[in-house]
Protein backbone atom coordinates (compact mmCIF):
# COMPACT_ATOMS: atom_id res chain seq x y z
CA UNK A 1 0.00 0.00 0.00
CA UNK A 2 1.08 3.69 -0.79
CA UNK A 3 1.92 5.16 1.84
CA UNK A 4 1.37 8.40 -0.17
CA UNK A 5 -2.17 7.74 -0.73
CA UNK A 6 -3.49 5.91 2.70
CA UNK A 7 -3.55 6.58 6.32
CA UNK A 8 -0.93 4.72 8.02
CA UNK A 9 -1.42 0.72 8.55
CA UNK A 10 -2.36 -0.82 12.18
CA UNK A 11 -0.27 -2.75 13.82
CA UNK A 12 -1.41 -6.42 14.09
CA UNK A 13 -1.14 -9.15 15.89
CA UNK A 14 2.50 -10.84 15.42
CA UNK A 15 0.75 -14.65 16.09
CA UNK A 16 -2.68 -14.52 14.04
CA UNK A 17 -1.64 -11.95 12.09
CA UNK A 18 -5.45 -10.50 11.47
CA UNK A 19 -5.81 -8.87 14.84
CA UNK A 20 -5.25 -5.22 15.83
CA UNK A 21 -2.78 -5.41 18.75
CA UNK A 22 -3.34 -4.96 22.07
CA UNK A 23 -0.56 -6.24 24.48
CA UNK A 24 2.79 -7.10 24.30
CA UNK A 25 5.25 -9.59 25.82
CA UNK A 26 8.02 -7.50 26.88
CA UNK A 27 10.49 -10.77 27.23
CA UNK A 28 9.88 -11.90 24.04
CA UNK A 29 8.86 -8.80 22.52
CA UNK A 30 5.98 -10.31 20.29
CA UNK A 31 2.99 -8.24 19.95
CA UNK A 32 -0.23 -10.15 20.74
CA UNK A 33 -4.07 -9.40 20.29
CA UNK A 34 -6.52 -10.58 23.84
CA UNK A 35 -7.52 -14.45 22.12
CA UNK A 36 -3.59 -14.83 21.53
CA UNK A 37 -2.25 -14.32 24.73
CA UNK A 38 -3.53 -17.67 26.21
CA UNK A 39 -1.78 -19.46 23.29
CA UNK A 40 1.58 -17.67 23.35
CA UNK A 41 2.21 -18.34 27.66
CA UNK A 42 0.92 -22.13 27.02
CA UNK A 43 4.52 -23.00 26.77
CA UNK A 44 4.79 -23.19 30.16
CA UNK A 45 7.55 -20.78 30.66
CA UNK A 46 6.91 -18.44 33.84
CA UNK A 47 8.70 -15.36 32.48
CA UNK A 48 6.72 -13.93 30.19
CA UNK A 49 5.61 -10.45 30.72
CA UNK A 50 2.38 -9.49 28.93
CA UNK A 51 1.38 -5.99 29.34
CA UNK A 52 -0.74 -3.67 27.89
CA UNK A 53 0.71 -2.11 24.55
CA UNK A 54 1.66 1.22 24.96
CA UNK A 55 3.28 0.31 27.85
CA UNK A 56 5.83 -2.46 26.08
CA UNK A 57 9.40 -2.44 27.14
CA UNK A 58 9.09 -1.48 30.57
CA UNK A 59 9.77 -4.68 31.97
CA UNK A 60 13.43 -5.86 32.27
CA UNK A 61 13.91 -8.99 30.16
CA UNK A 62 16.44 -11.26 31.85
CA UNK A 63 19.20 -14.10 29.66
CA UNK A 64 16.79 -17.42 29.44
CA UNK A 65 18.44 -19.82 31.44
CA UNK A 66 20.81 -22.26 28.97
CA UNK A 67 20.62 -24.97 31.83
CA UNK A 68 16.97 -24.61 33.44
CA UNK A 69 14.98 -23.04 29.94
CA UNK A 70 12.24 -22.32 32.23
CA UNK A 71 14.07 -20.28 34.66
CA UNK A 72 15.28 -16.38 33.58
CA UNK A 73 19.05 -15.52 35.05
CA UNK A 74 18.44 -12.71 37.50
CA UNK A 75 22.30 -12.94 38.87
CA UNK A 76 25.78 -12.91 37.78
CA UNK A 77 28.65 -15.44 38.56
CA UNK A 78 31.55 -13.23 39.27
CA UNK A 79 34.19 -15.88 39.01
CA UNK A 80 32.77 -17.47 36.23
CA UNK A 81 31.55 -14.49 34.55
CA UNK A 82 28.13 -15.51 33.10
CA UNK A 83 24.67 -15.02 34.15
CA UNK A 84 22.86 -17.65 36.33
CA UNK A 85 19.60 -18.66 37.11
CA UNK A 86 18.47 -19.20 40.58
CA UNK A 87 18.51 -23.05 40.57
CA UNK A 88 22.29 -22.16 39.41
CA UNK A 89 23.11 -20.55 41.41
CA UNK A 90 22.81 -23.33 44.29
CA UNK A 91 24.35 -25.73 42.46
CA UNK A 92 28.06 -27.34 43.20
CA UNK A 93 29.53 -25.11 39.60
CA UNK A 94 28.99 -21.79 41.39
CA UNK A 95 29.73 -23.06 45.10
CA UNK A 96 31.11 -20.54 46.74
CA UNK A 97 31.06 -18.20 44.32
CA UNK A 98 30.36 -14.40 44.61
CA UNK A 99 26.88 -13.47 42.86
CA UNK A 100 26.17 -10.28 41.51
CA UNK A 101 22.36 -8.76 40.68
CA UNK A 102 21.84 -8.59 37.27
CA UNK A 103 19.62 -5.58 37.93
CA UNK A 104 21.82 -3.54 40.27
CA UNK A 105 24.37 -4.37 37.77
CA UNK A 106 22.71 -2.77 34.90
CA UNK A 107 22.09 0.69 36.62
CA UNK A 108 25.41 0.74 36.99
CA UNK A 109 26.09 -0.15 33.35
CA UNK A 110 23.39 2.32 32.60
CA UNK A 111 25.15 5.39 34.02
CA UNK A 112 28.55 3.85 32.16
CA UNK A 113 25.74 3.89 29.03
CA UNK A 114 25.00 7.48 29.48
CA UNK A 115 28.43 8.45 30.01
CA UNK A 116 29.49 6.89 26.77
CA UNK A 117 26.31 8.81 24.98
CA UNK A 118 27.66 11.96 26.25
CA UNK A 119 30.87 11.41 25.53
CA UNK A 120 29.85 10.48 21.80
CA UNK A 121 27.14 13.46 21.66
CA UNK A 122 29.54 16.40 23.00
CA UNK A 123 33.05 15.20 22.32
CA UNK A 124 33.33 12.90 19.48
CA UNK A 125 30.64 13.48 17.43
CA UNK A 126 31.17 16.91 17.48
CA UNK A 127 35.41 16.20 16.47
CA UNK A 128 34.41 13.80 13.74
CA UNK A 129 31.95 16.11 12.21
CA UNK A 130 35.00 19.19 12.59
CA UNK A 131 37.06 16.62 11.19
CA UNK A 132 34.88 16.03 7.95
CA UNK A 133 34.20 19.50 7.72
CA UNK A 134 38.42 20.46 7.73
CA UNK A 135 38.36 17.84 4.72
CA UNK A 136 35.29 19.11 2.61
CA UNK A 137 37.01 22.28 3.27
CA UNK A 138 40.47 21.23 2.36
CA UNK A 139 38.64 19.14 -0.91
CA UNK A 140 36.27 22.31 -1.88
CA UNK A 141 39.62 24.34 -2.09
CA UNK A 142 41.63 21.50 -3.94
CA UNK A 143 40.70 22.21 -7.77
CA UNK A 144 41.90 25.89 -6.88
CA UNK A 145 45.20 25.28 -5.25
CA UNK A 146 46.32 22.93 -7.60
CA UNK A 147 45.13 25.33 -10.69
CA UNK A 148 47.42 27.67 -8.99
CA UNK A 149 50.09 25.76 -8.83
CA UNK A 150 49.71 24.00 -12.43
CA UNK A 151 49.33 28.05 -13.50
CA UNK A 152 52.93 28.71 -11.85
CA UNK A 153 54.57 25.69 -13.68
CA UNK A 154 52.96 26.67 -16.68
CA UNK A 155 54.05 30.59 -16.35
CA UNK A 156 57.68 29.30 -15.59
CA UNK A 157 56.96 27.23 -18.92
CA UNK A 158 56.03 30.02 -20.50
CA UNK A 159 59.57 31.68 -19.74
CA UNK A 160 61.64 28.89 -20.86
CA UNK A 161 59.95 29.25 -24.43
CA UNK A 162 60.51 32.77 -24.58
CA UNK A 163 64.27 32.41 -23.41
CA UNK A 164 64.47 29.19 -25.91
CA UNK A 165 63.31 31.70 -29.01
CA UNK A 166 65.32 34.48 -27.59
CA UNK A 167 68.70 31.75 -27.94
CA UNK A 168 66.92 30.91 -31.53
CA UNK A 169 66.80 34.53 -32.42
CA UNK A 170 70.61 35.13 -31.21
CA UNK A 171 71.80 32.43 -32.97
CA UNK A 172 69.85 33.32 -36.20
CA UNK A 173 71.65 36.55 -35.98
CA UNK A 174 75.00 35.12 -35.71
CA UNK A 175 74.43 32.94 -38.68
CA UNK A 176 73.65 35.67 -40.64
CA UNK A 177 76.74 37.48 -39.74
CA UNK A 178 78.75 34.30 -40.57
CA UNK A 179 76.99 34.28 -44.45
CA UNK A 180 77.70 38.04 -44.73
CA UNK A 181 81.59 37.61 -43.48
CA UNK A 182 81.64 34.56 -45.79
CA UNK A 183 80.71 36.41 -48.75
CA UNK A 184 82.67 39.45 -48.08
CA UNK A 185 85.78 36.61 -47.96
CA UNK A 186 85.02 34.73 -50.95
CA UNK A 187 84.09 38.70 -52.92
CA UNK A 188 87.54 40.08 -51.97
CA UNK A 189 89.31 37.13 -53.72
CA UNK A 190 87.22 37.11 -56.59
CA UNK A 191 88.18 40.72 -57.21
CA UNK A 192 91.86 39.88 -56.76
CA UNK A 193 91.52 37.22 -59.66
CA UNK A 194 89.44 39.77 -61.65
CA UNK A 195 92.38 42.18 -61.30
CA UNK A 196 95.03 39.65 -62.11
CA UNK A 197 92.89 38.73 -65.30
CA UNK A 198 92.45 41.97 -66.15
CA UNK A 199 96.42 42.36 -66.32
CA UNK A 200 96.67 39.26 -68.49
CA UNK A 201 94.47 40.40 -71.44
CA UNK A 202 96.67 43.69 -71.27
CA UNK A 203 99.61 42.00 -71.65
CA UNK A 204 97.76 39.68 -74.52
CA UNK A 205 97.45 42.69 -76.26
CA UNK A 206 100.99 44.33 -75.95
CA UNK A 207 102.69 40.82 -76.90
CA UNK A 208 100.08 40.59 -80.27
CA UNK A 209 100.93 44.17 -80.94
CA UNK A 210 104.89 43.67 -80.65
CA UNK A 211 104.37 40.65 -83.03
CA UNK A 212 103.03 42.36 -85.20
CA UNK A 213 105.23 45.55 -85.17
CA UNK A 214 108.73 46.19 -87.54
CA UNK A 215 109.96 47.98 -84.54
CA UNK A 216 112.90 46.39 -82.54
CA UNK A 217 112.85 48.57 -79.80
CA UNK A 218 109.34 47.18 -78.64
CA UNK A 219 110.76 43.50 -78.21
CA UNK A 220 113.73 45.11 -76.65
CA UNK A 221 111.43 46.73 -74.16
CA UNK A 222 108.89 44.13 -73.36
CA UNK A 223 109.77 42.13 -69.80
CA UNK A 224 108.52 38.71 -69.43
CA UNK A 225 105.37 39.00 -67.31
CA UNK A 226 104.59 34.50 -67.02
CA UNK A 227 106.72 34.29 -63.60
CA UNK A 228 104.40 36.92 -62.37
CA UNK A 229 101.36 35.62 -63.51
CA UNK A 230 102.23 31.98 -62.77
CA UNK A 231 102.03 32.87 -58.91
CA UNK A 232 98.76 31.48 -58.57
CA UNK A 233 96.63 32.96 -55.97
CA UNK A 234 95.59 30.79 -53.26
CA UNK A 235 92.74 28.77 -53.39
CA UNK A 236 90.12 30.09 -50.56
CA UNK A 237 87.94 27.37 -49.20
CA UNK A 238 85.40 28.42 -46.54
CA UNK A 239 83.22 25.47 -44.81
CA UNK A 240 79.96 26.22 -43.75
CA UNK A 241 79.45 26.25 -40.02
CA UNK A 242 78.12 23.18 -38.47
CA UNK A 243 75.21 23.23 -35.83
CA UNK A 244 75.99 20.96 -32.95
CA UNK A 245 72.69 19.84 -31.14
CA UNK A 246 73.08 20.17 -27.25
CA UNK A 247 72.30 16.74 -25.26
CA UNK A 248 68.64 16.87 -25.09
CA UNK A 249 68.34 15.23 -21.07
CA UNK A 250 65.31 15.24 -20.06
CA UNK A 251 66.54 14.50 -16.34
CA UNK A 252 68.77 17.19 -16.41
CA UNK A 253 66.03 19.76 -17.71
CA UNK A 254 63.87 18.41 -14.85
CA UNK A 255 66.58 19.08 -11.95
CA UNK A 256 67.02 22.80 -14.06
CA UNK A 257 63.36 23.37 -14.63
CA UNK A 258 62.14 23.25 -10.60
CA UNK A 259 61.01 20.43 -8.49
CA UNK A 260 57.98 20.14 -6.99
CA UNK A 261 57.78 19.05 -3.16
CA UNK A 262 56.46 16.06 -1.98
CA UNK A 263 52.94 15.37 -0.59
CA UNK A 264 53.68 14.41 2.68
CA UNK A 265 50.74 12.57 4.71
CA UNK A 266 50.78 11.43 8.68
CA UNK A 267 48.55 10.48 11.15
CA UNK A 268 48.29 12.57 14.11
CA UNK A 269 47.39 10.39 17.02
CA UNK A 270 43.92 10.31 18.71
CA UNK A 271 42.63 12.64 15.60
CA UNK A 272 42.87 10.44 12.56
CA UNK A 273 44.73 10.67 8.68
CA UNK A 274 44.95 13.95 7.67
CA UNK A 275 46.58 16.07 4.67
CA UNK A 276 49.82 18.06 6.57
CA UNK A 277 52.00 20.76 5.15
CA UNK A 278 55.24 19.38 4.46
CA UNK A 279 57.96 21.41 6.32
CA UNK A 280 60.21 22.38 3.60
CA UNK A 281 64.23 21.88 4.38
CA UNK A 282 67.29 23.13 2.18
CA UNK A 283 70.21 21.40 1.61
CA UNK A 284 73.55 22.80 3.12
CA UNK A 285 76.06 24.14 0.27
CA UNK A 286 78.52 22.68 2.76
CA UNK A 287 77.82 20.15 5.21
CA UNK A 288 78.76 20.29 8.81
CA UNK A 289 80.34 17.00 11.00
CA UNK A 290 78.76 17.32 14.14
CA UNK A 291 80.94 13.89 15.31
CA UNK A 292 82.73 11.13 14.55
CA UNK A 293 82.62 7.70 16.54
CA UNK A 294 84.80 5.07 17.14
CA UNK A 295 82.62 1.99 17.26
CA UNK A 296 85.31 -1.02 18.26
CA UNK A 297 84.40 -3.06 15.44
CA UNK A 298 86.49 -3.20 11.99
CA UNK A 299 83.88 -3.21 9.70
CA UNK A 300 80.41 -2.20 10.03
CA UNK A 301 77.49 -4.25 8.72
CA UNK A 302 74.54 -2.42 9.50
CA UNK A 303 73.50 0.88 11.57
CA UNK A 304 70.12 2.08 12.69
CA UNK A 305 69.05 5.21 14.80
CA UNK A 306 67.15 4.40 18.06
CA UNK A 307 67.17 8.24 18.69
CA UNK A 308 69.60 11.25 18.12
CA UNK A 309 71.75 10.13 20.99
CA UNK A 310 71.74 6.41 20.18
CA UNK A 311 72.16 4.13 17.85
CA UNK A 312 72.51 0.30 16.92
CA UNK A 313 75.45 -1.16 14.82
CA UNK A 314 76.43 -4.75 13.99
CA UNK A 315 79.88 -5.57 12.50
CA UNK A 316 82.32 -8.24 12.31
CA UNK A 317 81.89 -9.63 15.59
CA UNK A 318 78.64 -11.63 17.40
CA UNK A 319 77.77 -8.01 19.29
CA UNK A 320 74.89 -5.90 18.47
CA UNK A 321 75.52 -2.54 20.07
CA UNK A 322 73.73 0.56 20.84
CA UNK A 323 76.60 3.65 21.41
CA UNK A 324 75.62 7.41 22.33
CA UNK A 325 76.98 9.76 20.21
CA UNK A 326 80.34 9.80 22.39
CA UNK A 327 80.64 6.27 21.65
CA UNK A 328 80.00 4.43 24.81
CA UNK A 329 78.49 1.29 25.06
CA UNK A 330 74.39 1.53 26.50
CA UNK A 331 73.51 -2.25 25.80
CA UNK A 332 75.24 -5.38 24.04
CA UNK A 333 73.29 -8.23 22.73
CA UNK A 334 75.33 -11.39 21.12
CA UNK A 335 73.49 -13.07 18.35
CA UNK A 336 72.79 -16.88 18.69
CA UNK A 337 74.59 -18.16 16.35
CA UNK A 338 77.75 -16.38 17.63
CA UNK A 339 78.61 -15.38 14.74
CA UNK A 340 78.19 -11.78 13.09
CA UNK A 341 75.02 -10.78 11.68
CA UNK A 342 74.47 -9.16 8.13
CA UNK A 343 72.75 -6.29 8.86
CA UNK A 344 69.72 -5.06 11.94
CA UNK A 345 67.08 -2.70 11.90
CA UNK A 346 64.23 -1.53 14.84
CA UNK A 347 60.71 -2.45 14.62
CA UNK A 348 57.94 0.31 15.76
CA UNK A 349 58.37 -1.12 19.01
CA UNK A 350 61.85 -0.30 19.11
CA UNK A 351 62.74 -4.14 19.16
CA UNK A 352 65.98 -5.14 17.37
CA UNK A 353 65.57 -7.47 14.06
CA UNK A 354 69.06 -8.81 12.75
CA UNK A 355 69.28 -11.32 9.84
CA UNK A 356 72.00 -14.26 10.35
CA UNK A 357 73.68 -15.80 7.23
CA UNK A 358 75.28 -18.77 8.85
CA UNK A 359 71.99 -20.29 10.21
CA UNK A 360 69.61 -18.39 7.56
CA UNK A 361 67.31 -17.23 10.03
CA UNK A 362 65.99 -13.42 11.07
CA UNK A 363 65.79 -13.01 14.43
CA UNK A 364 64.00 -10.56 16.89
CA UNK A 365 65.28 -9.39 20.36
CA UNK A 366 62.36 -8.54 22.61
CA UNK A 367 63.34 -7.91 26.32
CA UNK A 368 66.46 -8.77 26.02
CA UNK A 369 65.47 -12.42 24.85
CA UNK A 370 66.08 -13.78 21.50
CA UNK A 371 63.46 -15.18 19.38
CA UNK A 372 63.53 -16.83 16.22
CA UNK A 373 61.56 -15.15 13.67
CA UNK A 374 61.57 -17.59 10.17
CA UNK A 375 64.51 -19.72 8.82
CA UNK A 376 64.76 -19.28 4.73
CA UNK A 377 65.60 -22.90 2.59
CA UNK A 378 67.71 -22.23 -0.24
CA UNK A 379 68.06 -18.98 0.53
CA UNK A 380 70.26 -16.74 2.22
CA UNK A 381 69.42 -13.17 4.44
CA UNK A 382 71.06 -10.18 4.05
CA UNK A 383 69.77 -6.53 4.24
CA UNK A 384 66.39 -5.56 6.16
CA UNK A 385 64.54 -2.29 6.93
CA UNK A 386 61.01 -1.89 8.43
CA UNK A 387 58.15 -0.33 7.01
CA UNK A 388 55.35 2.01 7.83
CA UNK A 389 53.18 -0.51 7.87
CA UNK A 390 54.78 -2.74 10.67
CA UNK A 391 56.42 -5.23 8.00
CA UNK A 392 59.94 -6.44 7.23
CA UNK A 393 61.67 -6.23 4.02
CA UNK A 394 64.66 -8.93 3.73
CA UNK A 395 67.15 -8.98 0.68
CA UNK A 396 67.88 -12.43 0.22
CA UNK A 397 70.15 -14.37 -2.41
CA UNK A 398 70.21 -17.90 -3.35
CA UNK A 399 72.35 -20.74 -2.86
CA UNK A 400 73.80 -20.76 -5.88
CA UNK A 401 74.43 -17.02 -5.71
CA UNK A 402 72.70 -16.56 -9.46
CA UNK A 403 69.43 -15.11 -7.94
CA UNK A 404 68.56 -11.91 -5.48
CA UNK A 405 65.29 -11.02 -4.75
CA UNK A 406 63.53 -8.84 -2.10
CA UNK A 407 60.44 -10.15 0.13
CA UNK A 408 58.19 -8.43 2.56
CA UNK A 409 57.19 -10.24 5.92
CA UNK A 410 53.99 -9.75 7.92
CA UNK A 411 55.18 -11.30 11.21
CA UNK A 412 56.77 -14.13 10.01
CA UNK A 413 54.64 -14.70 6.94
CA UNK A 414 55.88 -14.14 3.55
CA UNK A 415 53.59 -11.32 2.06
CA UNK A 416 55.19 -10.45 -0.91
CA UNK A 417 58.35 -10.83 -3.22
CA UNK A 418 59.63 -8.73 -5.57
CA UNK A 419 62.40 -10.13 -8.04
CA UNK A 420 61.33 -9.21 -11.54
CA UNK A 421 59.99 -6.27 -13.81
CA UNK A 422 56.97 -6.26 -16.40
CA UNK A 423 59.22 -8.33 -19.11
CA UNK A 424 60.34 -11.09 -16.66
CA UNK A 425 63.91 -9.58 -15.82
CA UNK A 426 65.22 -9.39 -13.00
CA UNK A 427 65.47 -6.19 -11.02
CA UNK A 428 68.49 -6.79 -8.77
CA UNK A 429 71.96 -7.82 -10.01
CA UNK A 430 72.56 -12.25 -9.10
CA UNK A 431 74.69 -12.05 -6.44
CA UNK A 432 75.34 -12.25 -3.22
CA UNK A 433 76.51 -8.31 -2.99
CA UNK A 434 75.42 -6.27 -0.58
CA UNK A 435 71.72 -4.98 -1.32
CA UNK A 436 70.83 -2.14 1.22
CA UNK A 437 67.13 -1.72 1.40
CA UNK A 438 65.27 1.13 2.92
CA UNK A 439 61.04 1.97 2.67
CA UNK A 440 60.61 5.58 1.33
CA UNK A 441 57.98 7.84 3.02
CA UNK A 442 56.04 7.63 -0.06
CA UNK A 443 56.01 3.76 0.02
CA UNK A 444 58.49 3.17 -2.54
CA UNK A 445 61.06 0.94 -1.99
CA UNK A 446 64.84 1.50 -2.34
CA UNK A 447 67.71 -0.64 -3.01
CA UNK A 448 71.31 0.10 -3.10
CA UNK A 449 72.77 -3.00 -5.59
CA UNK A 450 76.14 -2.86 -4.99
CA UNK A 451 76.69 -5.59 -7.70
CA UNK A 452 74.77 -3.72 -10.44
CA UNK A 453 76.30 -0.07 -9.85
CA UNK A 454 72.68 0.98 -9.27
CA UNK A 455 69.94 2.45 -6.72
CA UNK A 456 66.86 0.29 -7.86
CA UNK A 457 63.25 2.14 -7.10
CA UNK A 458 60.03 -0.22 -7.32
CA UNK A 459 56.72 1.49 -5.96
CA UNK A 460 55.06 -0.54 -3.39
CA UNK A 461 53.36 -2.99 -5.76
CA UNK A 462 56.63 -3.55 -6.69
CA UNK A 463 56.69 -2.31 -10.37
CA UNK A 464 59.80 -0.57 -11.34
CA UNK A 465 59.79 3.38 -11.35
CA UNK A 466 63.58 4.10 -11.98
CA UNK A 467 67.35 2.50 -11.97
CA UNK A 468 69.82 5.61 -11.20
CA UNK A 469 72.86 4.30 -12.50
CA UNK A 470 75.16 8.18 -11.27
CA UNK A 471 75.05 11.46 -12.30
CA UNK A 472 74.98 11.94 -15.46
CA UNK A 473 77.54 14.99 -15.60
CA UNK A 474 79.76 13.17 -12.43
CA UNK A 475 83.06 14.54 -11.95
CA UNK A 476 83.74 11.31 -10.29
CA UNK A 477 86.60 9.09 -11.93
CA UNK A 478 85.68 5.87 -10.93
CA UNK A 479 82.41 3.77 -11.32
CA UNK A 480 79.35 4.73 -9.38
CA UNK A 481 79.13 1.55 -6.57
CA UNK A 482 76.42 2.35 -4.42
CA UNK A 483 76.25 0.44 -0.53
CA UNK A 484 74.47 1.87 2.02
CA UNK A 485 70.69 3.55 1.30
CA UNK A 486 68.40 5.83 3.75
CA UNK A 487 65.63 8.02 2.49
CA UNK A 488 64.73 11.39 4.95
CA UNK A 489 61.74 13.72 6.01
CA UNK A 490 61.51 15.24 2.52
CA UNK A 491 60.97 11.52 0.47
CA UNK A 492 64.94 12.25 -0.25
CA UNK A 493 66.96 9.29 -1.40
CA UNK A 494 70.85 9.35 -0.05
CA UNK A 495 73.10 6.39 -1.02
CA UNK A 496 77.34 6.11 -0.31
CA UNK A 497 78.84 5.62 -3.54
CA UNK A 498 81.71 3.27 -2.11
CA UNK A 499 84.55 3.50 -4.55
CA UNK A 500 84.21 7.72 -5.08
CA UNK A 501 84.10 8.66 -1.35
CA UNK A 502 80.99 10.55 -1.34
CA UNK A 503 77.39 10.28 -0.51
CA UNK A 504 74.75 11.16 -3.60
CA UNK A 505 71.48 12.52 -2.62
CA UNK A 506 68.21 12.64 -4.54
CA UNK A 507 65.08 13.27 -5.23
CA UNK A 508 61.88 10.68 -5.13
CA UNK A 509 62.21 10.78 -8.83
CA UNK A 510 65.53 9.63 -8.75
CA UNK A 511 66.49 13.14 -10.11
CA UNK A 512 70.30 14.00 -8.57
CA UNK A 513 70.47 17.12 -6.11
CA UNK A 514 73.93 17.10 -4.94
CA UNK A 515 76.99 15.46 -3.38
CA UNK A 516 78.07 15.27 0.26
CA UNK A 517 82.06 14.88 -0.39
CA UNK A 518 83.45 16.55 2.93
CA UNK A 519 86.04 15.65 5.26
CA UNK A 520 87.55 13.39 3.08
CA UNK A 521 85.05 10.29 3.69
CA UNK A 522 86.55 6.98 2.96
CA UNK A 523 84.69 4.33 1.52
CA UNK A 524 81.35 5.35 2.93
CA UNK A 525 79.31 1.96 3.44
CA UNK A 526 75.69 1.66 5.60
CA UNK A 527 73.63 4.73 6.22
CA UNK A 528 70.79 6.20 8.43
CA UNK A 529 68.86 9.15 9.41
CA UNK A 530 67.13 10.14 12.45
CA UNK A 531 64.03 12.28 13.18
CA UNK A 532 66.10 15.46 12.46
CA UNK A 533 67.12 14.36 9.45
CA UNK A 534 70.40 14.01 10.46
CA UNK A 535 72.79 11.17 8.88
CA UNK A 536 75.12 8.87 9.79
CA UNK A 537 77.94 7.53 7.83
CA UNK A 538 80.14 4.13 8.48
CA UNK A 539 83.20 4.76 6.77
CA UNK A 540 86.29 2.62 5.63
CA UNK A 541 85.78 -1.10 5.83
CA UNK A 542 88.50 -1.81 7.62
CA UNK A 543 87.78 1.50 10.57
CA UNK A 544 84.38 1.26 11.54
CA UNK A 545 84.15 4.67 11.94
CA UNK A 546 80.95 6.26 12.05
CA UNK A 547 80.10 10.04 11.39
CA UNK A 548 77.18 11.93 11.81
CA UNK A 549 76.43 14.88 9.68
CA UNK A 550 74.45 17.75 9.14
CA UNK A 551 72.96 18.22 5.65
CA UNK A 552 69.69 19.84 5.30
CA UNK A 553 68.45 22.88 7.83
Amino acid sequence: MDPQRSAQDVIRCDLCETAVVQMHCDFCDVNLCIPCIGRHISDGYDKHKVVPFEERKTTLVFPRCTIHPTKSCELQCKECNIPVCLLCSVSIQHKNHDLLVLSEMLDAKKESLTNDTKEIENNLLPTYESLAMDIETQMTSLDGDYVNLTELVTKHGEEWHKEIDRIVDEMKKEINEMKDKHKSILKQHLCKIKETQSLMDQTLLTLKEIEESNKVILALEYTPKIKEFGKLLPKVQISIPKFTTGNLNREQIYKLFGSLSPLSITKEEGYGLKEMVATSKILLESPELITSISTGFNRINGVTCLSEEEIWICGTTDDLKCLNIQGSVKKTVQTKSGKSSNDITLTGDEDLVYSDGPTRTVNKVRNGQIEEMFTLQRWVPKQLCSTASGDLMVTMYSDDKIQSKVVRYTDSTEKQTIQFDEQGKPLFSGNACTKYIRENRNLDICVADFGAGAVVVVNQAGKLRFRYTGHIFTTKKKSFKPWGITTDSQCQILTSDYYNNCIHILDQNGQFLRYIDNWDLKEPTCLCVDKSDNLFVAEDRRSGNLKKIKYAR
